[in-house]
């Protein structure tokens, strides 16, 4: 799993530290969402590793508010995304922040949730953005919604691990074969 924030605000940008700001509610969510067994820090960053996820940002550039992005810097930086996607191949893309994905893949009329689109034999899911000026999900609703991505990327898991009797190629279920 590859989470994608928006792009560094400037605590981020100063401690080198994802969703750094103590208001945003990103590592919370993660924890109470199952993707993790204890809340992080944002100095823990590194150990989303253990748990075979990763994260980075659709634009580089750090300020203090998204809306202070240009559309042009997140359609580059989807192209970006895009290009760093095709060389990790991560099972899931989960971009937080579906304003953010509609601009930077030009789906105007995305939703939360799993995307038609992929990256390769990537999927996406559109995550709501944990920052506090999303006022309109409360952590637990967007715990349910992380949860839910979590679910499918664990039922997609098993369909790899499960093996047909013909050569070991992955048996189709839940999520389909892996590539």
């Amino acid at each position: 799993m590859l989470f994608c924030g928006i792009n560094p605000g400037l605590l981020s940008a100063a401690t080198g530290h994802h969703f750094a700001r103590p208001g945003n509610r990103f590592w919370p969510v993660l924890h109470l969402s199952g993707f993790t067994p204890r809340r992080l820090a944002p100095a823990e960053q590194e150990e989303l590793l253990t748990y075979r996820l990763g994260i980075t940002n659709v634009v580089a550039r750090a300020t203090a508010r998204a809306d202070e992005l240009s559309a042009e810097e997140f359609r580059e930086g989807g192209r970006i995304l895009t290009a760093k996607v095709e060389l990790l191949r991560p099972q899931w893309l989960a971009v937080v922040g579906v304003t953010a994905y509609r601009t930077a893949f030009g789906e105007k009329k995305a939703q939360i949730g799993p995307q038609e689109r992929t990256i390769g034999s990537t999927r996406i899911w559109a995550l709501p953005n944990p920052s506090g000026l999303n006022a309109h999900w409360t952590a637990e609703s967007m715990a349910q919604e992380y949860a839910r991505l979590r679910t499918a990327a664990e039922a997609g898991e098993a369909a790899v691990d499960r093996r047909d009797e013909s050569g070991g190629r992955p048996a189709t279920g839940p999520g389909g074969p892996r590539s």
